[in-house]
């Protein structure tokens, strides 16, 4: 069984695109206070901040000769579309790889990057619905961070969205998401994730 969410389905759809996103009025009223407390910036230009999100789904290795099936096309496109408000562009190959069967050209992912109002109302569904419909979910991984504060994470199915019927699906698939941050390094980005309700791991106790 899922596990129960901070906030209901009624209560996310009211925090539409027509209104503030709450996370970002969070960030602002109460996070930065807690980064000055925690880390000593005081700043605000010093603060880190959420820049963008990126989502990306390979389709690559659907490869049928030069082209991805369209019902995979379509799938990834509408599933990008659908959970994030935005249209997804294509992304190419920049070169060939042999090892992977792949030409310069061929089309290798789907890609949206949310930045703003967008960024934010994204990261409350992903945070208070999809992650909780995670099987057997225990936790995000609290470590895939690089040096300059960026976080990756992967979901291994696109229903753990509620606005994606699976039942209308022709084909499962993953994607990547990734936070970019500027001002931050692995430590405070975590700090602010986790201050936001990002749901983490929780460490295990001997």
């Amino acid at each position: 069984m899922a596990k129960k969410t901070k906030y209901d389905d009624a209560t996310l759809e009211a925090a539409g695109a027509d209104n503030a996103p709450r996370l970002k009025e969070q960030y602002e009223s109460q996070v930065r206070s807690r980064i000055t407390e925690e880390f000593g910036v005081a700043n605000p230009m010093a603060m880190p901040a959420l820049d963008k999100i990126t989502i990306n789904v390979n389709i690559g290795r659907h490869l049928d000769g030069t082209k991805v099936p369209g019902n995979i096309r379509e799938a990834v496109a509408h599933t990008l579309t659908t959970i994030s408000g935005q249209k997804p562009v294509m992304i190419r190959a920049k070169k060939s790889v042999s090892n992977f069967k792949v030409r310069e050209g061929y089309e290798t992912a789907y890609k949206v990057t949310l930045r703003r109002d967008r960024m934010w109302h994204f990261m409350d569904r992903l945070i208070n619905l999809a992650a909780p419909r995670i099987k057997d979910f225990r936790g995000l991984n609290d470590t895939a961070f690089d040096r300059q504060g960026g976080y990756s994470m992967g979901l291994t199915e696109q229903g753990v969205f509620p606005e994606i019927n699976m039942a209308e699906q022709n084909f499962t698939h993953g994607m990547n998401i990734n936070f970019t941050f500027s001002n931050s390094d692995a430590k405070m980005s975590r700090f602010v994730l986790a201050e936001l309700g990002m749901p983490f791991r929780k460490a295990e106790t001997a």
